[in-house]
């Protein structure tokens, strides 16, 4: 297209901006855009691609316009001036002829022209220092020893129907979490429909349902305990109690997170099928074929084509007709009947994050749901609390740290990233700066980013804070280990420690005036949930 004609189509489009923009103000959907765009495609001296120019340009008129509207709402002045010198003060010259909004619109487009033209300067720029700060990141996590990701799990079952993800010892790489190196993570998936076969572990257990429906049935001693389960279920599972789980859902698979404390050999448990055969091998096979047949009273004939029969791994698929029978009630003891399982009656071996009167803390920034000892009284027996953390998109939570508890976290969804401080742990010389850690300093930040299944472990004594991406929110499960006589520091917003220091402690410690120490850390009213830095951008402080 000319230059002659690109100016008259330009000239078109302005005017038919203008004109309309009175009458249509009251339209419903978008009328100066509407209209624009028509008015290009009805003209009969354009060929096709000058319609298609003519209708991006009104798209890119109204955008522009938005983006002015927006700077007005904000207190800035949308109206820009002449820029002498370069290729910006080339372009505005070109708009003297002009006069009015329309010389104001030229200008404009020539700010925006110029703007995106050094936009791919400031991309290089940025991707190359972001370049640099990856490979700094990734040195860091290559020591970090508080960050686990899907590199750090190993399969130990995979069939079609689910699978047991198992995460690496928390000493694998460093010895600075040994507070915990007698706990192991793992991760249960059943497909929808699926069964998984009776087995027992030599380990104490918590499980916490994260996703689906299911109904899990524990053998003691004496009786037999079925409960059905749902998403927020905390489970406790006795060392060597056996064990089945099934999935009743039609669709959706049953996510299981499991915090296992083992009992023969600090970090290492094993897990033992009686149920199966070929696959998974019954731990009844193994004994010799004369025991089994004294044992059982049955032959060896029969046994082997008994135990030959299961060979489809852990997980198998039911019937619909099987999940209702075993979802549908709850049995007692061996001698008991069976009662439907009311809304009010729980098992002692469960509880539910969710079905709490309400959550610990709870703002439109975030939601902290808590289980104590002394609402489940099994995780006495861990000396554990259990927490469930929603951070709204681009928000945070407060920055804190615990007295005693170290807090071992994974993502149940979405992303985000979380900071901490840490005295130095990377391997590199004292004179030398190593990931977050500032020249002289003896602390280091530590920083990584969160994703589904992305475990973390804050060490007790250590700040932190967990912020949310601003497409999504971030939900954490927590488990806090060495919970008894734990305190929760709180270090920014309502409730501060800082806030309970006396005034000579104020002045002497930051070296300011109690009002001025009470103003920093009393601007933040917002308790345990705060907006994030993104959010935070563009607000006035004081």
């Amino acid at each position: 297209m000319s230059a002659k004609s690109k100016l008259s189509t330009l000239i078109l489009i302005l005017s038919l901006v203008f004109l309309y923009a009175g009458c249509l103000a009251f339209a419903k959907q978008d009328p100066e855009l509407k209209q624009c765009t028509h008015q290009c495609r009805v003209q009969q001296q354009y060929d096709e691609k000058q319609k298609e120019e003519c209708v991006r340009t009104c798209e890119e008129y109204h955008r522009e316009k938005k983006d002015r509207e927006s700077l007005k709402e904000v207190g800035q002045d949308p109206d820009v001036e002449f820029h002498p010198g370069g290729e910006l003060s080339e372009c505005q010259s070109r708009c003297v002829g002009l006069a009015g909004e329309v010389r104001q619109l030229c200008l404009f487009r020539c700010q925006q022209k110029w703007r995106r033209d050094h936009a791919s300067r400031w991309e290089e720029e940025g991707k190359k220092q972001s370049k640099e700060d990856a490979e700094d990141e990734g040195e860091e996590e290559k020591h970090n020893p508080y960050v686990f990701e899907d590199k750090h799990f190993s399969t130990a079952i995979k069939t079609g129907k689910g699978r047991v993800d198992i995460l690496t010892k928390f000493t694998h790489d460093s010895d600075i979490l040994r507070g915990i190196e007698n706990y192991r993570l793992a991760l249960l998936v059943a497909s929808p429909k699926s069964f998984v076969v009776p087995n027992h572990f030599d380990a104490n257990a918590i499980f916490v349902v994260t996703q689906g429906r299911g109904t899990l049935t524990l053998i003691h001693e004496d009786k037999r305990e079925s409960f059905n389960i749902e998403t927020g279920d905390i489970i406790h599972v006795r060392a060597g109690t056996p064990l089945y789980l099934i999935n009743r859902d039609d669709n959706e698979k049953l996510f299981i997170v499991k915090l296992l404390q083992p009992i023969n050999q600090p970090d290492h448990y094993e897990v033992f099928y009686g149920a199966g055969g070929a696959k998974p091998e019954s731990f009844y096979e193994t004994f010799s074929t004369e025991i089994l047949e004294a044992a059982l009273k049955t032959s060896r004939d029969k046994l082997e084509r008994f135990f030959d029969k299961q060979g489809k791994g852990p997980f198998v698929e039911a019937s619909r007709e099987q999940i209702e029978a075993m979802s549908s009630h709850e049995e007692g003891s061996k001698g008991g009947g069976l009662w439907p399982f009311g809304s009010e009656s729980k098992s002692k071996s469960a509880f539910n994050l969710f079905r709490k009167r309400e959550p610990s803390h709870c703002n439109r920034y975030g939601q902290l749901f808590e289980v104590e000892e002394d609402e489940f009284k099994r995780l006495k027996d861990f000396d554990l609390r259990v927490s469930y953390a929603n951070i709204t998109k681009g928000c945070m939570s407060a920055p804190f740290y615990n007295s005693r508890a170290i807090k071992i976290a994974i993502v149940v969804k979405g992303e985000g990233y979380f900071e901490m401080v840490s005295p130095p742990v990377s391997p590199k010389s004292s004179q030398e700066d190593s990931g977050g850690r500032k020249s002289g300093s003896r602390y280091q930040k530590i920083s990584s980013r969160l994703r589904s299944d992305t475990v973390f472990v804050v060490p007790a004594g250590h700040p932190f804070v967990t912020v949310a991406s601003r497409n999504n929110n971030l939900e954490i499960l927590c488990f806090e280990v060495n919970i008894e006589n734990n305190v929760r520091y709180l270090l920014a917003g309502e409730g501060n420690y800082v806030q309970q220091f006396e005034k000579e402690a104020k002045e002497l410690a930051f070296k300011s005036k109690e009002e001025e120490v009470d103003r920093i850390f009393g601007n933040q009213d917002e308790e345990f949930f705060f907006p994030g830095p993104r959010q935070q951008r563009g607000r006035d402080y004081e």
